[in-house]
């Protein structure tokens, strides 16, 4: 029974080690021989919805932390209804969810990491991040030419996009993460791992079905054929930029409930960790609240009764 477990057992199992290489396809899209029944996963993830609600609220008490959640995924993976059943139980007003779509022009006239900084969460928030600043060694590495928009010092042909290139920006992403890190922000990323086969019978839901039809795009089927490059993609980055304080973790995406069970336990196990805690009121705070106490209940003259009103 998954309630025997320990709590840190999931975020051990899939979390990425820092260094490791990674090669995809000996990582399970799906556990055959699940810990856990479904009925019981559905149990646990209402459970741990509740525990995230109580997180958040110590969270913007505590006023000292940030947290970053980073989904990635190949197409039709399920990152938007793992962040709506996940997130369900998150206090709006303290989530931000930013999906990073093609740079506009204003963006493209900055660093690529620009447009992410400025969407960070502020402390005693969350942010949700539906696709980030990992598709600038993603998909501009699977379309290099698209990296030429940037007018980058030194590029100005394809030939000048080689593995030091790729290097320094694995490099500043870890810089950029280690900064936010250091200054209170924790960061998770996920990877839901989809396999090829999965995501044909997703995309093949999203065209027989009129409710889901705008779902899909002619793109998805050109970028499907890209499907190699896009794993050893995710392959380099995986390795190269899960670290000790901003891991990765690549969840089994081909059963939506364990994915989502997965990931709301993994978050709820990480963000136990933190010292997250209501303030602790002075004396005087204590005194000011007795004596309010007593005004409401009428034990006291309120001083407005003073003055006839």
């Amino acid at each position: 029974m998954s309630d025997q477990l320990p709590i840190s057992f999931y975020a051990d199992k899939y979390k990425i080690g820092e260094g490791k290489k990674i090669q995809l396809k000996g990582l399970a899209t799906d556990e055959k021989d699940k810990p856990i029944t479904q009925a019981d996963a559905e149990a646990i993830l209402k459970a741990d919805i509740v525990k995230l609600s109580e997180i958040q609220e110590k969270l913007y008490a505590t006023n000292r932390y940030a947290v970053l959640i980073i989904f990635q995924a190949m197409d039709a993976a399920g990152k938007d209804s793992a962040i709506k059943h996940v997130m369900s139980g998150l206090n709006p007003q303290g989530v931000n969810v930013n999906s990073f779509k093609t740079p506009t022009h204003q963006e493209l006239e900055h660093d690529y990491l620009w447009r992410h900084y400025v969407s960070l969460p502020a402390r005693g928030m969350v942010g949700i991040f539906n696709r980030s600043h990992y598709e600038n060694v993603l998909v501009t590495r699977v379309h290099p030419e698209l990296i030429l928009n940037e007018n980058l010092p030194g590029i100005h042909k394809l030939d000048d996009i080689g593995e030091p290139f790729w290097a320094a920006r694995f490099r500043q992403i870890n810089q950029f993460e280690k900064t936010l890190v250091e200054n209170g922000t924790v960061i998770l990323k996920f990877f839901l791992h989809v396999s090829k086969k999965e995501q044909k019978k997703r995309f093949l839901e999203r065209i027989d079905n009129p409710a889901k039809n705008w779902k899909f795009s002619p793109s998805d089927i050109q970028e499907r054929g890209l499907w190699k490059d896009y794993r050893k993609a995710y392959e380099e980055l995986l390795g190269n930029t899960s670290t000790g304080g901003s891991p990765w973790f690549v969840v089994p995406a081909d059963d939506k409930w364990f994915t989502r069970f997965l990931i709301a336990n993994i978050i709820v196990s990480e963000l136990s960790r933190l010292d997250l805690s209501f303030p602790k009121l002075s004396e005087q705070q204590k005194t000011n609240l007795e004596n309010a106490k007593k005004i409401l209940t009428g034990e006291l003259e309120s001083p407005a009764s003073d003055n006839g009103q």
